[in-house]
């Protein structure tokens, strides 16, 4: 009998060495002594169960495993495994980004465990063959992105499931009954993660609102909202303390400033403009400059550290612009209020004064708190009609007030000697090696429902870039300030690294589809050759597509306490101090460069960096909410105008289907490969195009084509198309 035993023992563990190394990684962060590993390999009897003690030993001394305590063991993690974040495709496929691989890790759908996207996860790489992607599974969600999701609830009688509307939540929730919450069947509702058990398909979670009826306006926007976390009202005890804030300028107060009350000061905004971050005042200095003060909202001489409304402030880190409305930073009493430099009233600011010629050089800079009294308010327009015709006239048309009006003479020179500077600095930035995106912006006329009944692009033109270059002025110096005079003060720069040799290399070889050219040498020829690429294109059918497609090529910009400078603005320091009242850092940058000018000493830079990644993280938020926005916009335009059919440009080619990009309003939907009835297409992908395997008709990258609008739905914000033909066809 115990030649029989030893006999299956040794059968049932051809590697006992593995098996027991199979048990401590399945828990990697788990002790195990030999009696709980024979427990989980089912080992009973004494002569195995010694081998296991003999094993462990073993392992022990090959440092394979550790001794954590007398008899207890834990696995020593090898290099197979690794952490990092998980991006799910929309297919289901994850990708683990990692700090020691330079490539990402491979997560097949049967492997993601219990992972959402965006999670931060433990993965095991499986080995690999050389030159193979490497592939992996998710051993442990080490912590969530985020625990709540807006979704379309399906209520049973004792239970529901919620879909998550975001197509990279690979899984639904199970909602227990008493979790539902008054929600009913098909309602948009968000949904709070609480746990998920090893046994369960899917999540359990709790209904934590109800949005309303998909489909509906307000429904969408606050699920946009929703979605990525960002909030629409204000908490109560941050309206009240912002409400009781002591609001008077008092002589004590105006007495600590540099007065600018006199000199000629005016704003430059969007005609619909409600906050106004900043103003430029302008004077003649009798040696032939000029000194050009940039003012700016002092948002922290209201909003303290430590107050509910710095706090609150700090959370949001960004206003987010929506297609219909506003979500500020701030609330509206200091935001449209206290701090906005409205004219005709006396302000307080932070500024930066400058000493310049006409060519744009600076001669002297101070740096301080000031009082302002804005002596005009101008739209973007107004100030636009100026320069092109060097009058101050301006028409009812582009009148902020909707009549024939006139500019103060001084202002009309002030404007266009400005606009003369700003134009040499520019010239002067794509010398040094600035490139030159100016990507047009789409927008919306609504009706009083908010209900979109025209689209139109919006463009930069002189009053916008003089604004703007006068606000990189004061961002480059105030950076250059404290970098420079005291590089080892902890301060919040704004920095972009240079773009990905690899993304600059298919950019390269997808332009020259259009006769266009990159000069990849080295920097200076790719900035170059960008920035002529950016020129050609203007007004072609394929330059919204290059525009998209080269600023993906880009690194993104990003807050931090290591400065590494501008790529691309070619500043070597870089940050932002002009527009407090909607982003919080330039509240930190006013704070910390207040502090440096009282001859304080350096702050921790640790703190600040981690709010840095904070700001950073916000941003991308808000730009994701944004841009939602206006998809849901251009779904609901389009959904209005589904018999019409449409001219556009393909902007995109995969192996399951074409995106084209209308037109005449940037709306963008895809043509499923399926949906080409005429033959059977396949995508090929060195040509940029799909093709038709009898026909060889090609649908290319770039190519002009008709559509006409097969489905616009609004809560997934996907437009699909029916394919018409190509714009020859259709015409001749």
């Amino acid at each position: 009998m115990k030649k029989k035993k030893k006999r299956n023992s040794k059968t049932k563990f051809q590697n006992l060495s593995q098996s027991v190394l199979n048990v401590l990684k399945q828990e990697p962060n788990k002790d195990f002594n030999y009696k709980q590993i024979c427990a989980k390999l089912s080992i009973s009897d004494a002569s195995t169960r010694n081998q296991v003690i003999k094993r462990l030993h073993q392992l022990k001394s090959k440092a394979q495993i550790e001794e954590t305590d007398r008899g207890k063991f834990k696995i020593i993690k090898a290099i197979d495994y690794y952490t990092g974040t998980i991006d799910i495709s929309t297919r289901g496929t994850g990708y683990v980004i990692t700090e020691e691989l330079q490539e990402d890790i491979m997560i097949p759908r049967r492997s993601l465990g219990q992972a959402l996207n965006g999670d931060q996860v433990e993965v095991y790489v499986y080995h690999r063959r050389r030159g193979q992607q490497p592939e992996g599974e998710i051993t442990k969600v080490i912590e969530r992105k985020k625990t709540e999701f807006v979704g379309t609830i399906q209520v049973h009688e004792k239970f529901a499931f919620v879909n998550v509307t975001d197509p990279k939540i690979q899984t639904d929730f199970f909602i227990p009954g008493r979790e539902i919450n008054g929600a009913k069947d098909g309602q948009v509702v968000l949904v709070e993660f609480v746990e998920w058990n090893d046994k369960q398909d899917s999540p359990n979670g709790k209904v934590k609102a109800v949005l309303g009826e998909p489909g509906e306006h307000n429904t969408e926007i606050h699920a946009i909202l929703a979605q990525y976390g960002l909030p629409y009202e204000f908490p109560t005890v941050v309206e009240e303390y912002a409400d009781q804030l002591d609001k008077t300028i008092t002589e004590q107060e105006i007495s600590k400033r540099r007065d600018m009350r006199e000199s000629l000061t005016y704003t430059i905004d969007p005609a619909d403009a409600k906050d106004f971050d900043d103003a430029l005042s302008f004077e003649k200095l009798e040696n032939g400059h000029y000194e050009i003060g940039i003012h700016i909202a002092d948002v922290s001489h209201y909003v303290k550290e430590g107050t509910p409304l710095d706090d609150e402030a700090y959370e949001r880190a960004t206003s987010v612009y929506l297609v219909d409305r506003v979500v500020p930073m701030l609330p509206e009493v200091l935001s449209n209020g206290v701090c906005s430099l409205n004219p005709h009233e006396d302000k307080l600011c932070f500024s930066a004064v400058f000493e310049m010629d006409d060519n744009g050089k600076v001669y002297k800079q101070w740096f301080g708190r000031t009082i302002i009294h804005s002596d005009q308010r101008f739209a973007y327009e107004e100030a636009q009609h100026i320069i092109e015709t060097g009058k101050g006239e301006i028409p009812a048309d582009i009148s902020l007030t909707k009549k024939d009006t006139t500019a103060d003479p001084a202002i009309v020179e002030a404007t266009l000697t400005l606009d003369s500077i700003a134009k040499k600095m520019r010239n002067e930035r794509m010398v040094q090696g600035a490139l030159s995106f100016d990507k047009t912006e789409v927008k919306f006329n609504l009706n009083d429902n908010s209900e979109p009944i025209g689209v139109y692009f919006k463009t930069s033109k002189d009053a916008n870039k003089l604004i703007e270059e006068f606000m990189l002025l004061a961002n480059r110096k105030v950076a250059a300030f404290i970098g420079k005079r005291d590089p080892k003060h902890t301060f919040v720069y704004r920095i972009h690294d240079e773009p990905n040799d690899e993304k600059l290399g298919a950019l390269a070889k997808i332009v020259t589809r259009f006769g266009h050219k990159l000069d990849l040498r080295d920097r200076k020829h790719v900035t170059q050759s960008l920035n002529k690429l950016l020129s050609d294109v203007k007004g072609n059918k394929e330059q919204n597509m290059v525009d998209t497609l080269a600023i993906r090529t880009m690194s993104k910009a990003e807050y931090s306490t290591q400065n590494i400078g501008h790529y691309g603005l070619a500043f070597d320091y870089y940050s932002h101090f002009t527009s407090p009242i909607r982003r919080y850092p330039d509240v930190m940058v006013h704070r910390l460069l207040q502090h440096y000018l009282d001859k304080g000493k350096s702050v921790s830079e640790e703190l600040y960096e981690e709010k840095c990644h904070h700001s950073t993280n916000m941003e991308i938020l808000a730009t994701k909410a944004e841009r939602d926005s206006i998809k849901y916009m251009q779904v609901k335009f389009m959904k209005d105008h589904e018999d019409e059919q449409f001219l556009g440009v393909i902007s995109g080619v995969t192996d399951w289907g074409i995106y084209v990009e209308i037109i005449s309003n940037k709306c963008e939907g895809m043509i499923r490969l399926g949906d080409l009835d005429d033959d059977s297409y396949e995508f090929v992908e060195e040509e940029f195009a799909v093709i038709g395997r009898k026909t060889k008709n090609a649908y290319r990258l770039g190519d002009e084509v008709y559509v006409k609008v097969k489905n616009a739905d609004l809560v997934k914000k996907h437009l699909d198309f029916w394919m018409i033909g190509s714009k020859e066809a259709v015409e001749n």
